[in-house]
């Protein structure tokens, strides 16, 4: 039976891949602390240390077996997460235990595996950002030459396609994925620095040689899968890198609301929805509603990822010297629960963009009625060609258009404009004239080509070179 009686985090129930929440279960973070453990024992022998290979064996044997009830039970006495592991996996590994954890301070397996699992969290958001910038790519190849108002301040101005603005949406994730291969690509470990960052408890291992401390960080970084460590550090890593991470999580997360707020706008205006199942209730009081509610619930959770980007700039601001442990329980929360987030915002971020419904029909409609306003310099072309004075005809317009603008607020009536100028004899234009002059795709300027060349230039040959990386979004749970 399914437990009612404590809180359990939305982001896990509703929102989070399980993925996602793989990656930052406790199962993960200790079994990484193994592998650590196991990296720090085998490098430590190659140094010249007395370790043996059936001590790294017997490591190796038990890296994923955690016997969690005796590091449990441990810890209740102890007190220390870390030595109560070390404990645990000593009883696994009796002729080892010696060994294990030698030299290092707990942020040795603490720090290592939180950049480890952020590199992992970030893969994974990278493989579903690339899902939603490829899924906007084809709506806006599918719809780059639709004529659509394009809006400044939310008032109707110069037309764009439907495409193109579709575009806007792309680039701003495109950035995203610039900044988080930057960030991706700038982790390092912290290594082995001990407990004040300077490497004492190694050196005194060494026996004063300072040849294999320079040593020991690198070949630990390559048996982790990374480049290197950091170059120097208190005991922790510096805590800005929890700040540049969040970050990249914070752009998404702004990407993501600028993306759903317009699909909300749009679905006001009934010219775009976000999908909506057969069986989906958008309102329990007004059964005819069609509410844009996974849109609404990106905007929602991607606020709370800014705020929560506060946390780690905050905590790194405020660390005093070589260490202090105000930061710990903070990390747990604000680092995981952002990526669980981003995790959520991103799969329905990508299930929006793949079921987006246009109706081209009601955005010809809304693109008409404000035309003749945008048509007039066109008009104004055409009428002095046929021998009107600019001058005078430039002011006529500007009276027209008033008046007609007048008709549609104060009177609610229909866009007379064109009417209003065939009948002024001083244009010389019949309505056959005006209406040639009422082609939508006359006044989206290069929209159509910007698609093209965007697409071709900047998404696809990003796309094709990770089409490998790609990953099957999650389930939309609620």
């Amino acid at each position: 039976m399914e437990n009612y009686d404590r809180y359990v985090s939305p982001l896990s129930e509703r929102y989070a891949s399980r993925q996602m929440q793989e990656i930052f279960s406790p199962d993960r973070k200790f079994r990484t602390w193994r592998r650590l453990w196991i990296a720090l024992a085998e490098t430590e022998k190659e140094l010249g240390l007395p370790i043996t290979d059936e001590q790294i064996a017997e490591l190796r044997a038990h890296a994923d077996d955690i016997n969690y009830e005796d590091a449990k039970a441990r810890e209740k006495i102890v007190r220390h997460d870390v030595m109560s592991h070390v404990y645990a996996y000593g009883l696994q590994c009796p002729n080892a235990k010696g060994i294990i954890h030698l030299g290092a301070t707990s942020c040795y397996v603490g720090d290592n595996t939180d950049v480890i699992l952020m590199r992992d969290a970030l893969d994974l958001v990278r493989a579903k950002l690339l899902v939603v910038i490829k899924r906007l790519a084809a709506f806006a190849e599918k719809y780059k030459d639709l004529p659509t108002l394009a809006f400044t301040h939310f008032q109707p101005a110069q037309p764009t396609t439907v495409g193109k603005r579709a575009t806007l949406w792309m680039n701003e994730f495109m950035m995203d994925l610039e900044d988080l291969d930057y960030v991706r690509g700038s982790l390092k470990l912290l290594g082995s620095k001990g407990t004040t960052g300077t490497q004492a408890s190694f050196l005194e291992l060494f026996a004063g040689d300072h040849e294999k401390c320079d040593r020991l960080d690198p070949m630990i970084a390559e048996k982790m899968g990374f480049s290197g460590c950091v170059p120097v550090s208190g005991q922790t890593y510096s805590r800005k890198v929890d700040t540049r991470v969040l970050n990249v999580l914070a752009g998404i997360a702004a990407s993501a609301t600028k993306f759903s707020n317009d699909i909300r706008l749009l679905q006001h205006l009934k010219e775009v929805e976000e999908p909506f199942e057969k069986g989906q209730i958008g309102s329990s009081a007004m059964a005819y509603k069609r509410n844009p509610m996974r849109s609404e619930r990106i905007a929602s959770l991607s606020r709370y990822v800014l705020a929560d980007a506060l946390n780690p700039a905050i905590t790194s601001s405020v660390q005093w010297f070589e260490r202090t442990l105000d930061d710990s329980a903070n990390k747990r929360l604000s680092v995981p629960e952002g990526f669980l987030a981003v995790d959520g915002i991103l799969d329905l971020a990508a299930n929006v963009a793949d079921g987006l419904v246009v109706y081209p029909k009601v955005i010809r409609k809304h693109f008409l009625a404000e035309l003749p306003f945008m048509a007039t310099e066109n008009i104004l072309m055409d009428a002095v060609k046929a021998g009107g004075d600019r001058q005078e005809l430039h002011e006529k317009i500007r009276q027209l258009s008033m008046e007609a603008g007048k008709v549609v607020k104060e009177e609610g009536g229909e866009n007379d404009l064109l009417d209003r100028i065939a009948a002024d004899p001083a244009f010389h234009l019949s309505k056959e004239d005006l209406a040639n002059a009422m082609d939508p795709a006359k006044y989206v300027g290069r929209a159509p080509e910007q698609v093209e060349a965007y697409l071709a230039n900047v998404v696809n040959p990003v796309l094709l070179a990770n089409a490998d990386a790609l990953v099957e979004t999650g389930e939309i749970k609620v």
